[in-house]
């Protein structure tokens, strides 16, 4: 069946289409060119209206062990934490996978990728996953503190041994991607290690944080994965970590490099409290390395909680915790984590600083093809403030409203009020699509090119642009009218985003006989094709190939 939305202003950078108004096709999930001879079996009309590709958020925890660990500590923050006894149904309760779906589709958002899936722990998330409706999902697998690895390196392993080990990995959890976090750090935590930084070693292992970040850094460009290797840095959260930064940056050798939640780097310890904004350095540095890609994870006020596998920096900030609970955890042979529990208040001196410092971030660096709109969900913010952080970067005047209910040392120290640029539609579609997929190797999504998948936003122009992208006109993915007015229409499976990656079998052996030693489990109760989804496994993952990604025309 046809469908045509005639009328539309469509923003679409992979064409450099800006606001031209051109007619969409679409037929069997897919975007086609309009026939030349063939009349639409269904027209909609949306004059008017903004139109662009379904958005595709890079970086959102929302799914593995820290997640459900944060709805176990946190269940007054369930909407319906009181009508469970009434025999209400759980998927009606705040942050539970059914929501995650929706509030993302109402948005505009089609695609989500989990940035930090355990290997142990990827059935878990991959079933997590399978339950959040309509959006496709993808998720990065994490290594760099698992003992299998550490001993490779120990052993000073070939290079081609660890790339098997890499992309047998990302075959056996069905990942789209690597994720380093605080590249051997948490296995130091294991030795009481409470501080670890680029070039430290290892307890035991005798390897630097440093030596494993680029061995698997290599592993990644040498697989030709599209997405490069994510890297959560060493020192997150401390004063003067812009310099860790900049050193991971040159560490990098040239090589693609993605820095996650950069944010949480972009600090100096100038000023008579030690800490300062050091966003123009950190863009200094990102400017002159143009084989790294950031995202921000903007911090926003208000109740949230932060959750994530870097152990030293969650144990750190145990007694910050609001309120008063948290939970660290070790994983024996593959690292640990943390759930701290925070709110960042308009009030304090540090958490206007980190507002204030992303938003730098953001409209200092000059190219949206490599900087990424997020707030590593729910650590800075959670994502339905989106919304509201699209309003900041594209109205100068709201983000001056702001900064005066601020902490009045904090915007002295700041660059901010200074800073007048304002985000376009297209600058938005960028960061938020095109750029996004391209980054990801999703060639399938992020433009309106024929043969993309029909995932497609439309949005009613609004001066308020946070009320314009809280709720999107329509929706469509994969074709299906999913959002209309705003409100969720139906509830459909999406998909998860794998990658082929080839390996020598020899691998799969060593992993087997390692298991077989220390802990007496087979390998099959981890990896993810045994279990069985509500779909069959030939519907719920779509693979993609290792390789270049497409370049926008």
């Amino acid at each position: 069946m046809k469908t045509r939305l005639t009328g539309g202003c469509v923003v679409d950078p992979a064409q450099q289409l800006n606001c031209a108004v051109q007619d969409i096709w679409f037929e069997n999930g897919r975007i086609i060119a309009p026939p030349s001879d063939a009349s639409p079996d269904y027209d909609i009309d949306i004059s008017g209206n903004i139109v662009m590709a379904g958005a595709i958020d890079i970086h959102s925890h929302i799914a593995g062990g820290n997640v459900n660990t944060a709805r176990l500590l946190l269940p007054e923050q369930h909407r319906n934490f009181m009508a469970r006894n009434l025999n209400h149904a759980f998927s009606t309760a705040r942050w539970s996978s059914t929501e995650i779906g929706y509030r993302y589709a109402q948005m505009g958002y089609t695609t989500v990728v989990e940035p930090a899936i355990l290997p142990v722990n990827a059935l878990d998330a991959h079933l997590q996953m399978a339950d959040i409706p309509i959006i496709d999902t993808a998720g990065l697998a994490i290594l760099g503190n698992d003992d299998f690895l550490l001993r490779l390196l120990r052993a000073k392993a070939g290079q081609n041994q660890i790339n098997d080990y890499v992309a047998w990995t990302l075959h056996a959890t069905k990942c789209l991607g690597l994720k380093v976090i605080n590249a051997g750090g948490a296995n130091a935590f294991k030795a009481n290690v409470r501080s670890f930084d680029l070039d430290d070693i290892v307890p035991d292992y005798g390897v630097s944080s440093r030596h494993i970040l680029q061995t698997l850094q290599r592993a990644a460009c040498d697989i030709q994965l599209p997405h490069p290797v994510h890297v959560h840095c060493n020192n997150l959260g401390i004063p003067n970590n812009v310099d860790t930064a900049i050193a991971t940056m040159e560490a990098a050798q040239g090589l693609p490099m993605h820095l996650a939640h950069i944010q949480f780097y972009g600090y100096g310890n100038e000023g008579s409290r030690g800490f300062s904004s050091a966003a123009a350095k950190l863009i200094d540095g990102f400017n002159k390395h143009r084989n790294i890609t950031m995202d921000v994870g903007q911090v926003l006020f208000g109740q949230t909680v932060t959750i994530s596998g870097d152990v030293i920096a969650q144990y750190s900030r145990r007694h910050d915790a609001t309120p008063n609970k948290w939970v660290t955890w070790d994983a024996e042979c593959q690292g640990s984590g943390g759930v701290v529990p925070y709110r960042y208040q308009e009030k304090s001196f540090v958490n206007s600083l980190q507002w204030l410092i992303g938003l730098e971030l953001f409209l200092l660096a000059e190219d949206p093809w490599r900087l990424f709109f997020t707030t590593d969900h729910p650590n800075g913010a959670p994502f339905t403030r989106y919304p509201q952080l699209l309003r900041l970067l594209m109205d100068y005047d709201y983000r001056l409203e702001c900064i005066a209910q601020l902490h009045p040392e904090a915007v002295a120290m700041s660059l901010l009020k200074d800073l007048k640029k304002e985000f376009s539609l297209y600058e938005i579609a960028i960061m938020t699509r095109t750029a996004a997929a391209k980054m990801l190797g999703l060639t399938d999504r992020g433009h309106l090119k024929a043969g993309a998948i029909a995932d497609i936003a439309v949005y009613k122009p609004q001066a308020d642009k946070e009320a314009m992208f809280s709720h999107a006109d329509l929706v469509f993915k994969n074709g299906d009218l999913v959002v209309k007015n705003g409100e969720v229409q139906t509830r459909r499976n999406g998909t998860t985003q794998t990658i082929q990656a080839h390996f020598e079998p020899q691998i799969e052996r060593d992993v087997q006989a390692y298991y077989d030693r220390f802990y007496n489990l087979s390998l099959h109760n981890f990896t993810v094709e045994d279990v069985s989804f509500q779909q069959p496994d030939s519907e719920r993952f779509v693979s993609h190939a290792c390789g270049k990604p497409y370049e926008s025309s």
